[in-house]
């Protein structure tokens, strides 16, 4: 008499796609949130600024950014001198990126996690 029997089939290729679209989705998630913390601190004129922050995904790269798409973006978010309204200031986009660390990782992880159920 022989004793109980078990197949595993093994979808290697499968598994691994399956875990970089997650990782993907997680990035982008990650992404949003640094964007709307980043939106909290942007020097708003007329709102312009604000309104032009996005986000993007290289899931090739498995890279994600966070940018703002105004020909002063750059030189508002670097100036230091420049006075805003209280709340706002520049660097709005590297203030946020130390404190969001631990949130983008859960990000990532738990979309990971989600994969592999």
């Amino acid at each position: 008499m022989s004793g109980p029997r078990a197949e595993l089939n093994w979808n290697g290729a499968a598994v691994s796609e399956a875990l970089r679209q997650a990782a993907t989705r997680g990035a982008l998630l990650g992404a949003e949130h640094v964007l709307q913390l980043s939106r909290q601190l942007v020097p708003i004129e007329e709102g312009t600024l604000e309104r032009s922050g996005a986000t993007s995904v290289d899931a090739r790269r498995r890279t994600a950014a966070v940018s703002y798409d105004t020909p002063y973006a750059r030189r508002v978010h670097e100036d230091m001198t420049a006075r805003h309204d209280p709340g706002r200031t520049a660097k709005y986009l590297e203030r946020v990126l130390p404190g969001s660390t631990d949130t983008v990782q859960a990000l990532i992880a738990a979309q990971v996690r989600r994969a592999l159920r």
